[in-house]
């Protein structure tokens, strides 16, 4: 039981990890494509 347990734990904390990930590299993303349109508005 207590396997098991530790097991889903571990499993949950994995999928946040790697939702975040996924969050944090989409926002990357919206941030580069904001200062290209920033930079072509420049010029």
């Amino acid at each position: 039981m207590l396997k098991k347990l530790v097991l889903l734990a571990l499993m949950l904390g994995m999928a946040g990890a790697l939702s975040a990930c996924n969050t944090a590299r989409g926002f990357g993303e919206d941030v580069q494509s904001l200062g290209g349109a920033i930079s072509r508005a420049a010029n």
